[in-house]
């Protein structure tokens, strides 16, 4: 039992540092790391029968993609893809409520391969060398 919340308090601190080093990037990539992991814990605890476990990891799933991937979206120079993302993020949300209330891992995998989706596509957008502004 120690060594479990030892281990845990470790993998906050990890965590901590290095979102604070994190470009925005990183930031998003590491939400939608967060959102997967609490995706996977919810699926573990479902399959065990722990249903406070299971309910707590999937609000956490919720809050990330709430608090953290939809907050974070810039409707001004995002236009339809920001819109689009928002609307996403919000079914993810519905759907892992009703993973809940139903006891679903059929839809806990289906909001888990929609942040898998995204998460490779920011991956690929954030390895793309942006253009560097030249100064007049």
């Amino acid at each position: 039992m120690y060594a479990r919340n030892a281990a845990n308090t470790y993998a906050k601190i990890g965590v901590q540092t290095g979102a604070m080093s994190a470009s925005p990037q990183q930031l998003i990539t590491m939400l939608y790391d967060g959102a997967r992991g609490a995706i996977a814990r919810a699926k573990f605890h479902m399959a065990d029968g722990n249903i406070a476990d299971k309910g707590k990891a999937i609000g956490h799933a919720m809050r990330i993609i709430d608090n953290g991937l939809r907050a974070s979206l810039d409707h001004e120079a995002g236009g339809d893809i920001s819109a689009s993302l928002e609307q996403l993020y919000e079914y993810m949300s519905r759907r892992l409520f009703q993973a809940n209330l139903n006891n679903d891992a059929t839809i806990l995998e289906e909001v888990d391969r929609l942040l898998e989706n995204l998460a490779s596509a920011w991956a690929q957008i954030a390895a793309t060398p942006q253009p560097v502004a030249m100064e007049s």
